[in-house]
């Protein structure tokens, strides 16, 4: 049956929240189990205090780091500004689409370089990030999501990190297939050293290096190159989660809550293209080529013309086209 885009229509940027006022999307694509009924009592959720006082000391130092901006070097602000990058590699191009997707394949040396720059951005090993992740394509539409955008805003963003996982959450999540994972030699040692190479890469060497290097204070390196930096590299994460699947258009699959959005791919290196991705996530751009801003798909590229990537998987442009007509929203 056509949709709306086969007729021509256009449909209204808008809101998770207003597509729920509206009954849009109950039912979506994706999402296995059990949905959410009206009325239904969520399960108690006991509160991690740990996590509460660790992400809040994190962002009042991150709040006190912007207070050292003036007074750093400009060397300082750069070398910060490059880990950051990293740091985003390692989870776009990295965990992301190598490890949880399997987009393309990488030879030794790049995996390698991007389990490093994984460490660097500490959002725990690359194994438990791919079955969290996998989780979340599969469940995105029901509570057993980590992140359930149905729980709010915050809750999507960040505060899920505050409370012990659903119980439903760890079987479900293991049944699904991540031999790939389990049998990736640099995976495995990721996480058998990971405290040790978090301590390294995520604080040590981005503080020591612009102290050592061009003379910047120890303090400043600190704050700027490491709190500053990481915090603001998981609040780029957390957006993917919460902001691309409440705001922008759903050109592709209007039947779930990822979204296109153009503020989310400029923080997160091209992966605010979210409706697209969750529609064809075996897309290693995890967007349609064209001009779009993706970062990430730039370093695959190059990765692939030094001969250290090959096999780049993609939707077709017919396969992406009869999906817009199918499902699409009428919007470009």
């Amino acid at each position: 049956m056509p949709g709306p885009a086969a007729d021509g229509g256009k449909a209204p940027f808008r809101s998770a929240r207003e597509d729920v006022r509206a009954g849009v999307g109950a039912e979506g694509a994706e999402g296995g189990g059990s949905r959410e009924r009206p009325g239904e009592r969520r399960p108690r959720q006991d509160i991690v205090w740990r996590n509460v006082v660790l992400m809040s000391l994190l962002h009042l130092g991150a709040v006190y780091s912007l207070l050292l901006i003036p007074k750093a070097q400009p060397l300082t602000l750069l070398w910060a500004y490059f880990c950051f990058l990293l740091t985003a590699l390692g989870v776009t191009a990295g965990a992301h689409r190598l490890w949880s997707h399997r987009s393309y394949k990488a030879k030794l040396p790049l995996r390698i370089f991007l389990a490093v720059a994984n460490s660097m951005a500490f959002q725990l090993d690359i194994m438990y990030w791919a079955r969290k992740h996998i989780n979340h394509h599969v469940f995105t539409r029901n509570t057993s999501a980590i992140h359930n955008v149905m729980g709010g805003r915050f809750f999507s963003h960040c505060t899920w990190l505050f409370f012990k996982q659903h119980r439903i959450l760890n079987p479900l999540s293991r049944a699904r297939d991540q031999t790939h994972v389990l049998m990736d030699p640099r995976a495995i040692l990721e996480r058998r050293y990971y405290k040790i190479s978090v301590v390294l890469m995520c604080f040590v060497v981005p503080t020591l290096v612009p102290w050592g290097v061009w003379g910047e204070s120890l303090w400043n390196s600190y704050f700027l190159a490491s709190i500053l930096r990481y915090t603001v590299s998981l609040n780029v994460t957390w957006l993917v989660n919460s902001a691309a699947h409440m705001y922008g258009n759903r050109p592709y699959d209007r039947h779930i809550s990822p979204r296109q959005n153009p503020l989310v791919t400029l923080g997160a290196i091209g992966e605010g293209f979210h409706n697209y991705h969750h529609t064809f996530p075996f897309d290693y751009s995890a967007s349609e080529l064209g001009l779009n801003f993706n970062p990430t798909t730039w370093f695959i590229d190059f990765m692939c013309w030094l001969g250290l990537a090959t096999d780049r998987k993609r939707a077709t442009k017919l396969m992406i086209e009869a999906r817009k007509a199918r499902t699409g929203d009428g919007s470009a």
